[in-house]
């Protein structure tokens, strides 16, 4: 089931009400339940692994923390982590590794071909994986008590509305709100309701509607693109990467809303981002934070946090550069393999390390001469940005480099091959820019001072939202990282 079709529509009404009518314990029990649905509604025989994985932990945090013995603790955390990360290799990564052994070997004159595997990959693996492996490690280092109600438990791993794609959430931002079910407000509903609105917007009028552009330029063949359709296409994926991703997160966060519930924000408009480190800060912010409090602080020997947001703002300076420099660069090949089982994955987390080390090193000098403002550093990051999802959608590493080649070759600057989808773009970047201006400057002031006028454009705006969505609403392009 996904978010943009007319079934999730009328399975979450249903959920709603349902949620405000029903007793603590069947209220709690119709949420487990219809969270299986939500997710059997693709494959129902991928749930044994969803519910294998949450059992695992389930069972070894309670060992944990009856447990005494720090050496029995941590063999006990070795176990549930090698049976989550054990799923998750075998599911995603282990044709891969395959495919490169296999590679090896020949180079080496060994004759190997890879076996025919048929592996299908779980919806969302990745992310409910990482929210049972924070729960665990979380119990383990003393963040939190073990959950003993299964259900409960079972609810916060499984909960629908953030279940394929996030937000990774920590059990202390989320079990606790199960468990006791907050008061009715009506301003809840409509934010919820305003919420899920604007992720459909995002996902069925402007995503969507980008993504064949983004496909033919990705089809066409490299010698028929300047340097100039590079940085268009650059654009055209980070747009619609952007709106997808966040209209998910929109109608996740709207969907809990209209339970009562609220989520940590995922996304914080990262294009307006000033640096790389601001950048991700704004840009997936669970994940990030989920990096910095189970990779790279523990890599470096630093305070861990417990909560989901902050991203990966990282303010320790008692820790040896030498060991953020390396973690830095451990972590993001982590994090760029995460999202996909290619060298093209790996390099895209490669690219962001090289950045955030350049801007740390950078760093003094910017400060010392002060050549740095903020419309010139968001006029840099933006690109920079922007080139970084050529190899998150490159078919491999050849066209990723052939495509980046063309940007140090002067002589392709002079020539488009795909003139329209520049204009978009440009378009598209100015609408960007006007927009962060004038709503921080003369709009928001402007509305401020008239309610009235205020209140007629907002009416305005749903309503026009509300007939776009209903234009364009078909489910027939899935969310991009649902294969993440």
């Amino acid at each position: 089931m996904i978010f943009n079709s007319v079934t999730y529509i009328v399975f979450l009404i249903l959920i709603v009400l349902l949620y405000w009518i029903l007793p603590y314990r069947l209220r709690l029990l119709m949420l487990f339940l219809s969270s299986m649905a939500f997710y059997g509604f693709w494959r129902p025989e991928f749930l044994s692994v969803m519910l294998l994985s949450a059992v695992n932990d389930y069972a070894l945090s309670l060992l944990i923390y009856n447990t005494d013995s720090k050496s029995r603790k941590k063999f006990l955390l070795y176990i549930s982590l090698i049976v989550n990360l054990g799923l998750l290799f075998y599911f995603k990564y282990l044709l891969f590794f395959i495919d490169n052994f296999s590679v090896v070997l020949n180079v080496f004159g060994v004759p190997f071909e890879s076996p025919a595997l048929n592996i299908i990959l779980p919806l969302g693996i990745s992310f409910y994986t990482f929210q049972t492996i924070s729960y665990t490690v979380d119990v383990y280092r003393g963040f939190l008590k073990p959950e003993k109600d299964f259900i409960l438990y079972g609810t916060f791993v499984m909960f629908f509305p953030q279940l394929v794609a996030g937000p990774i959430l920590r059990a202390v931002e989320l079990i606790d709100q199960l468990r006791e079910r907050p008061p009715f407000y009506l301003n809840d509903m409509l934010e919820g309701c305003k919420r899920i609105l604007y992720g459909l917007f995002l996902k069925v009028v402007l995503a969507d509607n980008i993504a064949p552009f983004v496909d033919e330029g990705f089809e066409m063949a490299i010698s028929s693109l300047g340097a100039l359709d590079v940085f268009t296409l650059s654009f055209l994926l980070g747009f619609q990467i952007y709106f997808d991703f966040s209209a998910y997160s929109h109608i996740a966060i709207g969907s809990a809303k209209l339970l009562g519930i609220t989520f940590p924000e995922n996304f914080n408009f990262p294009y307006a981002a000033t640096s790389f480190k601001d950048f991700w800060k704004r840009w997936h912010i669970s994940l990030s934070s989920w990096i910095r409090d189970y990779l790279y602080l523990p890599i470096i020997g630093a305070k861990v946090m417990d909560k989901s947001t902050g991203g990966l703002d990282v303010s320790q300076t008692q820790i040896k550069k030498f060991n953020k420099d390396y973690a830095l660069f451990i972590t993001w090949a982590i994090m760029g393999l995460w999202h996909g089982s290619s060298w093209t994955y790996v390099l895209w987390g490669i690219y962001h390390a090289c950045v955030i080390f350049l801007e740390r090193k950078l760093k003094p000098l910017r400060l010392k001469y002060r050549f740095y403002d903020k419309w010139l550093s968001w006029f840099i990051v933006l690109p920079v940005a922007m080139l970084s999802w050529i190899p998150f959608r490159a078919d491999d590493l050849t066209q990723t480099f052939q495509m980046f080649a063309k940007l140090l070759q002067p002589t392709q600057y002079l020539f488009l091959g795909m003139r329209e989808n520049t204009y978009i773009v440009t378009a598209l970047v100015l609408l960007l820019f006007c927009t962060a201006y004038f709503s921080q400057t003369y709009l928001a002031e402007t509305l401020n001072r008239k309610p009235v006028l205020k209140h007629a454009i907002s009416t305005i705006h749903f309503a026009v939202l509300i007939i776009l969505v209903f234009t364009f609403l078909r489910p027939i392009n899935q969310f991009i990282y649902f294969q993440f």
